[in-house]
């Protein structure tokens, strides 16, 4: 179960029946010791969508809601910013949420990240330095478009992702497998790959 619980300062999480432990990724198995590293080091938490993330930067300015697109509920901070990190079996399943997001590489072995736009097609934005094999360092997800993320089965990737205006739970929207489903049952494959 997942809960979260919106505070003054911060958002909190509880993650229970996943088994998480800092040294181990989501099949039980022992991460590369790099990772463990990352994970101590930049002080990661478990992610609700998966993976492991720590918020970096929240814009002190906020944006009032009447100067916002309609879709929002209330304000928002200008930016924020977070690392992100995957390893192995680990991805982070698909969500949408009501901003851009914009996808930074660091260091790893590569990531995909997976998109399923409004109209229903399908791509993968390759993150990563290996520009020869359509790798970039940067990719845009569209506000709205549902994505998540994986890895290769022995990869592992620190990444950072920027929000503006600033990412709020109010605007995160993560349903289950047989919603997306219904939605785009053309995708099937990848929507059963990357849900819980």
């Amino acid at each position: 179960m997942i809960m979260i619980v919106n505070t003054a300062a911060s958002v909190m999480y509880e993650l229970s029946g996943y088994g998480y432990d800092t040294g181990m990724n989501e099949s039980q198995m022992p991460m590369p010791e790099q990772v463990a590293t990352w994970i101590k080091q930049l002080e990661l938490e478990k992610h609700p969508e998966g993976g492991w993330f720590k918020e970096t930067y929240r814009s002190s300015e906020t944006i009032a809601v009447a100067g916002l697109p309609a879709r929002f509920d209330g304000d928002r901070s200008f930016c924020t910013s977070i690392y992100f990190l995957l390893s192995g079996d680990e991805f982070s399943a698909l969500h949408r949420i009501k901003q851009d997001e914009l996808w930074h590489f660091y260091a790893g072995t590569g990531l995909g990240v997976h998109v399923i736009d409004k109209a229903g097609h399908y791509t993968q934005k390759k993150l990563g330095s290996d520009l020869e094999q359509g790798e970039s360092f940067q990719h845009v997800v569209e506000a709205g478009d549902w994505f998540g993320a994986s890895v290769a089965q022995d990869g592992f990737a620190l990444v950072g992702c920027t929000v503006a205006p600033g990412f709020d739970f109010a605007d995160f929207e993560m349903p289950g497998r047989d919603y997306l489903l219904g939605l785009h049952p053309q995708h099937s494959d990848l929507i059963k790959r990357l849900t819980r």
